[in-house]
């Protein structure tokens, strides 16, 4: 079921801001996944929550989670913050877990960088991963002022803060 969540965000590659620096159509409709009103703020979750919203939309995924108490708009991350994803994921045991960078990433983790930023995982090469991520460059970089679109990048494997793995609720 992770290969559609890796599929959602491969399709966005190629959208770049418009008008200015973390503006745009499509830069807002991610901003809307989040509880923050849209406005030109960084927006590197935003595009992780709006990924996981569109995946969600497939009652197959729903079905996959095992969600028990939660419907899949409770369940999903609305933070707007990189490292909120974390915070989200310890929050739901049944259906995350929280590795590091000495782990492997599978495809369709969720990655947290040291440098404040999120993406998703495609592959892991073991000292490398390929990830999907928004409000990037063809440089690397992420902050407010040089990200620009949703990029594909290879990255360290030593620049990883957290991964954070979906998977079926372990509730029965």
């Amino acid at each position: 079921m992770l290969h559609k969540l890796t599929d959602i965000a491969l399709r966005e590659v190629g959208v770049r801001e418009i008008g200015s620096n973390n503006c745009g159509k499509r830069i807002r409709e991610y901003q809307s996944a989040t509880e923050l009103d849209p406005a030109a703020w960084p927006w590197c979750a935003a595009f992780v929550d709006w990924s996981i919203r569109e995946w969600l939309k497939d009652d197959g995924v729903v079905a996959w989670l095992g969600l028990k108490n939660r419907t899949a708009d409770q369940w999903r991350p609305t933070t707007a913050l990189a490292y909120g994803l974390t915070t989200w994921a310890k929050q739901r045991p049944n259906t995350t877990s929280v590795y590091n960078e000495k782990d492997r990433a599978v495809a369709g983790d969720i990655v947290t960088f040291d440098f404040s930023h999120v993406g998703i995982v495609i592959e892991d090469s073991m000292s490398h991963i390929v990830t999907i991520e928004g409000n990037t460059n063809g440089s690397g970089t992420r902050d407010s002022e040089s990200g620009d679109g949703v990029w594909k990048k290879i990255r360290k494997k030593s620049l990883i803060k957290d991964l954070i793995r979906i998977h079926p609720s372990t509730t029965k």
